[in-house]
């Protein structure tokens, strides 16, 4: 955790040193059209020479309910698909309300007993899902830097962002709700000693690399002002490839935007690649119709010898009973070999 908190400084404290030392051009132009070439190529790189290409030769999907059977058998279709329609109402309800995640449960080993316990475990689902949404909601006003005119559906989406009208600048309510969020998720892998155990550096890293976006910019929102028509002028620049003058931007703006950039960077070969793997994974986008056919594995070599259970039983039974091991048949009930004929 301590490195991963250390690199993120690094990288807050050199984009900061950078900008006061007139390096505007390679933090707010050079990073970022970098930065936007490697998540692109390495999004398409993963999913075509990596999960594309992973083999699936048989049914995998997860399931958590009654498979189709007998007619008078209620099957459960969403935990079960067996049909396309089923597999993508199930992953629809997986993309946009991580229903995985809320039927979730926490496993505690009781001191009476002992015993296991099993209970529902709703709070991460609840922060998980505030945390994506606002991030959604803060990404998609970003927008209007990057365009001109601004659409009326961003103008709207940020008047009901800011509905309450707390202070000047108009307070957003996600801009508060994603600091509770990721803080919950932050304390959650401190407080359970669980997570904590299984929490290696790639974990912490984007937590506090996403800490530090949010944290840079809320302060140049509420705190220390950055000319807001100044950066779009930048901004619109670099995405027309005619770089303006970064002149009397604050250094806050180009930390904020080096963070952004090395998220980007990172994102396509970390664990943050969920958000597309989830729609590549045959755990999730296969249907679960193993009693209807029979999946084959393609690469069986039709010529191998096989052995049968029964004949490793006939080679290994008295080892096998001797050890306690379950038998169908036992030594005593199987009937001697008959004698070779003699010659």
């Amino acid at each position: 955790m301590i490195v991963s908190l250390v690199a993120v400084l690094l990288i807050g404290a050199i984009a900061w040193s950078g900008a006061v030392a007139g390096f505007q051009s390679l933090l707010g132009v050079a990073l970022p059209l970098l930065a936007a070439v490697v998540f692109v190529c390495g999004i398409i790189w993963r999913i075509t020479c990596w999960w594309a290409k992973s083999p699936v030769p048989f049914a995998i999907p997860t399931t958590g309910g009654q498979e189709r059977s007998l007619d008078w058998i209620k099957p459960n279709r969403l935990d079960t698909p067996m049909s396309n329609a089923a597999v993508v109402g199930r992953m629809i309800l997986e993309v946009l309300l991580f229903r995985s995640l809320f039927r979730n449960t926490s496993a505690e080993v009781s001191s009476v007993g002992p015993r296991v316990t099993y209970f529902s475990s709703k709070w991460l689902w609840v922060f998980a899902l505030t945390f994506h949404y606002c991030f959604l909601v803060i990404f998609i006003r970003h927008f209007r830097f990057f365009i001109e005119p601004v659409p009326v559906c961003l103008t709207w989406l940020e008047f009901f962002d800011g509905i309450m009208q707390v202070g000047v600048p108009r307070l957003f309510m996600t801009d508060m709700l994603i600091v509770v969020a990721v803080l919950f998720l932050f304390g959650r892998r401190l407080a359970n000693p669980k997570v904590r155990y299984i929490s290696l550096a790639n974990d912490y890293f984007p937590l506090f690399l996403i800490m530090g976006i949010i944290g840079t910019g809320i302060c140049m929102r509420y705190f220390d002002k950055v000319d807001i028509a100044q950066a779009k002028v930048f901004i619109m620049g670099i995405l027309h490839f005619t770089p303006q003058s970064a002149v009397g931007l604050n250094p806050l703006f180009f930390t904020h935007v080096a963070l952004v950039s090395v998220l980007l960077i990172y994102f396509p070969f970390s664990k943050l690649m969920h958000m597309g793997g989830i729609f590549m994974s045959p755990t999730r986008n296969m249907r679960c119709n193993t009693r209807e056919v029979r999946h084959v594995n393609p690469w069986n070599n039709p010529n191998a010898p096989y052995r049968t259970y029964a004949e490793y039983e006939d080679d290994f039974r008295d080892l096998m009973a001797e050890a306690g091991l379950p038998l169908e048949k036992q030594p005593e009930d199987v009937e001697p070999a008959a004698p070779a004929p003699s010659k």
